[in-house]
Parts: C-alpha cells; sequence; structure tokens
C-alpha cells in the first residue's frame, strides 16, 4: 500500500481527545484499547453516517503508531482500482483498519479477499478494526463465511450525538479559537450545512481564516456574505 504523509492520513483533529462520545464511551474504549494492546479483541464498529467511524479508526491508527506500531487503513469505499486487489496487498502490520466494509457488500472476489486477510491475519498476530454503517448480521454479503467471522469481532455500535451536543462541541471549539457564536450564527449554520461535527469542524476552519482575514467578528451578515447563501423564506423549514 502507499504509504502517505502522516499528516495527510491522520487529520489532526481526528484523535481520540478530540471525540466526544456521548452515548459511545463503550465502543471508543474499545477502540483505543485495540490500538495500544497487541492482544485486544478484535473491533468492528457499527453505526450510521456521520456518527464517527473513520475518526475513530484513524484515531486508533494514530494511537498505534505513535506506540510504535506499524499502521494501515484501507478506505473500502474509496479505492481506484480492485478492491480484492487492495484487500490481498494489505498486511504485513500490526493494525489494519478496514473502513467502510459495507462498500464490498456483494462483491465475491473481495468478500473471499477479506475472509482470507481475516483469517490470515489471525495467523500471523495482526490487530483488524472494521467499520460499517450495520453490524455483520444486517450486512448484505454473500459469503456467510465471512459474516461468521466479521460476527466474532467485539461489535461496538455508535450512537451520533444529538443537536444540542454538537451545537456545545462546535461552540466550544469556536471559543477555543475566540469565536463568539451566538444563537443566531449557530440557527443558520445547522439549517444550511450538514450537521454533522466533521463537516461543521472543516467550516469553522473557513470561517476563523476567513475572520482572521477580514478582521470582522462571526455576525450572521458576515457567515452569509462569506458563505454567497440566502436565508430561506420563513415559510421554509429546516428539511
Amino acid at each position: 500500500m502507499t504509504q502517505l504523509p502522516l499528516a495527510l492520513r491522520w487529520p489532526r483533529r481526528q484523535r481520540f481527545e478530540h471525540f466526544h462520545a456521548g452515548e459511545s464511551a463503550v465502543a471508543v474504549a474499545a477502540v483505543q484499547r485495540a490500538a495500544t494492546e497487541a492482544d485486544a479483541p478484535w473491533v468492528f464498529l457499527a453505526g450510521p453516517a456521520a456518527s464517527g467511524k473513520t475518526h475513530l479508526l484513524a484515531a486508533a491508527c494514530q494511537e498505534a503508531s505513535d506506540g510504535g506500531r506499524r499502521v494501515q487503513y484501507l478506505p473500502l469505499d474509496a479505492l481506484r482500482g480492485p478492491a480484492a486487489s487492495a484487500i490481498r496487498g494489505s498486511g504485513g502490520c500490526a493494525l489494519l483498519a478496514l473502513d467502510a466494509v459495507d462498500a464490498i457488500c456483494g462483491e465475491l472476489e473481495a468478500e473471499h479477499a477479506l475472509f482470507d486477510l481475516y483469517n490470515r491475519s489471525r495467523a500471523e498476530g495482526m490487530t483488524l478494526l472494521f467499520a460499517a454503517r450495520q453490524p455483520p448480521a444486517q450486512l448484505a454479503l454473500a459469503l456467510p463465511d465471512l459474516r461468521s467471522r466479521l460476527g466474532a469481532c467485539t461489535l461496538a455500535k455508535l450512537h451520533p450525538l444529538g443537536e444540542a451536543q454538537r451545537r456545545h462541541v462546535l461552540r466550544t471549539r469556536a471559543r477555543a479559537r475566540g469565536i463568539e457564536l451566538d444563537d443566531a450564527v449557530m440557527d443558520w449554520l445547522f439549517l444550511h450545512h450538514a450537521r454533522d461535527l466533521g463537516t461543521l469542524g472543516a467550516l469553522l476552519d473557513d470561517i476563523d481564516r476567513a475572520s482572521l482575514a477580514a478582521k470582522r467578528r462571526v455576525t450572521l451578515p458576515f457567515l452569509r456574505e462569506l458563505l454567497k447563501r440566502d436565508e430561506p423564506d420563513q415559510a421554509d423549514g429546516p428539511g
């Protein structure tokens, strides 16, 4: 697998200390243990979109790497070539994180490759981490033996933060940068943009840079001007 610079592979905000667990504390603890203990149980992370699966896999890779373990990360939904080839080419490390396992459901060759990788990793003493939107029992896998293998992992379910919690996190992050987001700004952001913390965090980066460059406070007029978006009619709801 191509080795990318560390800063590109593990974005700085994707660390365990930056993950707001909410009701997912047990899942976070399981992943962190796998990142730090060579004999820890393998973990299958299951949760809906924007629940933090990729964040936790990246955090595990960073923590394991900091501990001197060789790591790999394989996003199965973002491969440029055949999934089976990428899966077969993985391994030879201490910890391997496979993201978006549901992306290969029904691809028999890729499923066989993952089944073989699972068995090979057990024999070689590697640690595997998996992530998908559904638990193994609910994945549309064509290979029953693969479902059985994945089902033997520790199942760690992720629960997205509620809107009040996400607003609190965003405000806390903004205040750490010296930015105060009032209720009008928060309402506008949550109305016009994706509400997951990853998207909101990236947007906060852009707002921070623009505010510093313009030497202006982050107000609703500034925000609407920056993002070139018009407020909807009052009859429109958040959708």
